[in-house]
C-alpha cells in the first residue's frame, strides 16, 4: 500500500486584528503499483490538493457570512480565539482501503467505466475521494447494476 498525505491550512484576517482559520489533512491509501505510474500519481496528488483547497475555501466562506450569536458575539461554530469548535463540525471519515478495493473490483468485474460513474454520482474522479458513507452507498449501487447495463 502507498499512503499519500496532503494538508492545507489557511488563515484570514478579520476586523479588530482578529483572524480565523481552517485546515484540512487528507490521507489516501492507494495500490503500491501507482508509484510506477508517475502521471496518474501526480493527478491523484493534484486531485487531493484540489479537494483540500475547496474544503478550506468552503469552510472559510461559510463562516465569513455566519451570524453572530447574541450570547457571546462570536461567529457560530467558532470560539473567540478563531479555532473551529469541533462539535459544530464533525469529521467526515474517508473511504477505507477495503471499500476502495471493492469498488475497483466490482467495477472491473462488471466492466463499468468507474471514472465516469464517480463523476456522474459524486463529482469526483477517484474512489479515494469518497467518504465512508459515499463508498458504502456506491458499493451497493455497483452491486445492483445489471451486468448487461454495465457495458
Amino acid at each position: 500500500m502507498l499512503k499519500l498525505n496532503v494538508g492545507l491550512s489557511r488563515k484570514v484576517g478579520e476586523a479588530n486584528f482578529g483572524s480565523r482559520g481552517a485546515s484540512v489533512h487528507l490521507e489516501l491509501e492507494a495500490e503500491s503499483t501507482l508509484a510506477a505510474d508517475a502521471k496518474t500519481l501526480q493527478e491523484r496528488i493534484r486531485s487531493l490538493f484540489r479537494l483540500a483547497r475547496s474544503s478550506v475555501d468552503e469552510e472559510l466562506a461559510s463562516h465569513a457570512s455566519g451570524e453572530k450569536t447574541a450570547a457571546n458575539g462570536h461567529t457560530n461554530g467558532h470560539s473567540g480565539n478563531g479555532k473551529v469548535n469541533s462539535a459544530a463540525h464533525p469529521t467526515v471519515r474517508s473511504a477505507t482501503a477495503s471499500q476502495i478495493r471493492a469498488i475497483h473490483a466490482i467495477a472491473s468485474r462488471r466492466k463499468i467505466d468507474l471514472e465516469r460513474e464517480l463523476m456522474t454520482q459524486f463529482g469526483c474522479r477517484f474512489a479515494e475521494q469518497l467518504s465512508l458513507a459515499q463508498a458504502s452507498q456506491f458499493i451497493d449501487t455497483l452491486k445492483n447494476v445489471a451486468p448487461e447495463m454495465a457495458s
